[in-house]
């Protein structure tokens, strides 16, 4: 088996904005004892709070679990509680003019937008998400505004002219993510590589998001295994393979 297993966390895990569910609380505190387990999002550290970590309760093993919210700006181990060991967040001067921008981007691509749920920009602190529909906004909803990312392509382009204090890339379904340049889920598996003292060849990763353009893809350049999964269901398929290979063999 490999040293460390990576997880995205919305696609992968669980459906988007959505708490893991009971049978892959099980599946994640098993494999915890066999394993390290690394859980990487474009998500903040409250997403984890909310969506992952209720389900794992006070694990012992949970010192086997690192988190990387932001696609890695910040890095949380378990001590005495959750600790995070950096956080490379932006100074207040620069999310107000990254939610300027986006706010221009928005108003100048005049997409059909019939209705939003909830605020549409979150100050993630190392990273500003523009979701068009709204944060709250309801799975169908968001899987059917831009399934070819076509949209979330302008607004990158028109995000990616306004110089060098971000980067800005596709996020979840309907979201861009702006970060410090270089922050993507590669740049979390080289720091969580660096944290933990294990090479990235020791590494497997499981995502929905995988294909060129997706917020996963990234990890394809760093050289570690990589696994592609449809959701939640076919990643609970893929813990259950690796408990089952514990011994070495397979992955």
């Amino acid at each position: 088996m490999k040293s460390l297993i990576l997880f995205d966390l919305d696609g992968t895990l669980a459906e988007s904005k959505s708490a893991v569910d009971a049978e892959m609380s099980g599946l994640i505190r098993a494999l915890l004892q066999v394993t390290r387990i690394g859980v990487i999002s474009g998500g903040g550290w409250p997403q984890f709070l909310k969506q992952l970590l209720p389900g794992l309760q006070d694990d012992p093993a949970l010192v086997n679990l690192t988190l990387l919210p932001i696609s890695g700006a910040e890095l949380y181990v378990r001590r005495d509680g959750w600790t995070p060991l950096y956080s490379h967040a932006f100074s207040s001067e620069e999310r107000a003019q990254i939610i300027a921008d986006l706010e221009a981007a928005l108003r100048d691509c005049a997409f059909d937008i019939p209705q939003v749920w909830g605020p549409q920009i979150e100050d993630r602190g190392g990273q500003v998400t523009l979701s068009v529909l709204g944060q709250q906004a309801p799975i169908a909803a968001k899987l059917q505004w831009d399934p070819d990312q076509r949209k979330r392509k302008q607004l990158v382009e028109r995000l990616s002219a306004n110089g060098v204090l971000y980067s800005a890339h596709i996020g979840g379904a309907t979201s861009v993510d702006v970060t410090r340049p270089g922050v993507d889920k590669a740049y979390g598996v080289r720091q969580v590589s660096e944290v933990l003292g294990i090479g990235v060849e020791q590494m497997l990763f499981v995502g929905d998001a995988l294909f060129a353009g997706g917020n996963d893809f990234p990890v394809k350049a760093t050289g570690a295994a990589t696994v592609s999964v449809r959701d939640a269901e076919e990643t609970k398929r893929i813990i259950e393979t690796l408990l089952a290979c514990r011994s070495g063999v397979g992955f």
